[in-house]
């Protein structure tokens, strides 16, 4: 476990510093490719109509295969390798372990996207703030306010607070790299095949469930962290809770509102709403009030929550593995 600490620490301050460089692949494209990949194989030997009400047994079949074959994927190759590398020298398994935790962190890359809108917005540039911003997140930006905008940017980093750093923190320093390439392999199907639409809506299924049982524990841990670091921050902490309690549940996915309704109540604004995603209108709830007007600030403070809870959490989890593991 001491070793374990080390690795996720050395991993977590080399993702502060360096976040995912462009010229560098990064594993969740490999995982994005063995599903897209997977996907195509499966839809072609099973014959599969893409109509919704068509072929659903042979489509839930089909996804639960490409659960299973993507995870065993995911997680195999990455421990086969530094089982390999063990063989050769201890320190070389080590040096690549704490590589792939690091890779599987995005604090540093969700600020530095998210800060491109900023900046973009400061400067007065909407349509490539809108550029910006579409980048980051799933929804239709070609017809998004400045408000929108700063929504959107707000939105996804409280989102990803959770999804991207403290759900694969927990899981490595539960279970190692190994857990923190299994929840991202089950992440990023979710992102790929995890939607409601005629193609995917029993496909998907089974890649959405699972994300969703993976990310109850990390989705509440981030808030509880976010509400502490909004407290040291000097933010509204006691609306955090409030907003918390009232809006938890206010999302299709029983996780996703958990950090977007602490942000909201953090920084005293209105997230979320009605929203395009593939030209269709989506109608979905506001969290939390809008006791102020949302400004270009609010997505560094946005930033700040992401880093607070991020410390905090990393904190704690290494104290806790410490004091009762080593």
């Amino acid at each position: 476990m001491t070793e374990r600490i080390c690795i996720i620490s050395a991993a977590f301050v080399l993702d502060m510093i360096f976040g995912d460089p462009y010229w560098l692949y990064h594993p969740v494209r490999l995982i994005g490719a063995a599903v897209g990949r997977t996907e195509q194989i499966l839809w072609n030997i099973l014959h599969i109509c893409p109509e919704r009400e068509v072929d659903r047994r042979k489509k839930k079949i089909a996804g639960l295969i490409l659960v299973i074959i993507v995870l065993c994927l995911s997680t195999g190759v990455p421990l086969l390798l530094l089982l390999a590398l063990q063989q050769i020298h201890p320190w070389l398994r080590i040096v690549a372990e704490t590589f792939m935790c690091y890779q599987l962190l995005a604090m540093k890359s969700l600020k530095t996207e998210s800060m491109k809108v900023y900046a973009a917005l400061k400067a007065g540039d909407v349509e490539k703030a809108r550029h910006a911003v579409s980048m980051i997140v799933g929804r239709d930006t070609e017809a998004l306010t400045e408000e929108g905008i700063i929504k959107a940017a707000v939105e996804t980093v409280a989102e990803n607070t959770s999804d991207g750093v403290i759900a694969p923190m927990l899981f490595m320093m539960l279970f190692g790299v190994a857990g923190g390439f299994f929840y991202k392999a089950a992440n990023t199907m979710d992102s790929m095949v995890g939607y409601k639409n005629d193609r995917y809506l029993y496909f998907g299924r089974c890649a959405a469930r699972l994300d969703d049982l993976l990310n109850l524990i990390p989705a509440r841990v981030s808030a509880a962290g976010m509400i502490a670091a909004s407290f040291f921050l000097r933010l509204d902490w006691k609306n955090a809770v409030k907003i918390y309690r009232r809006d938890r549940y206010s999302h299709a996915s029983p996780n996703s509102a958990h950090t977007e309704a602490v942000c909201a109540g953090a920084l005293s604004v209105q997230l979320a709403g009605d929203a395009y995603y593939f030209g269709k209108l989506c109608r979905k709830p506001f969290i939390g009030d809008a006791l102020r007007c949302i400004e270009i600030e609010d997505i560094k403070l946005a930033n700040r929550l992401l880093y607070g809870v991020s410390f905090i959490i990393w904190a704690l989890g290494v104290l806790i593995i410490a004091l009762f593991f080593s």
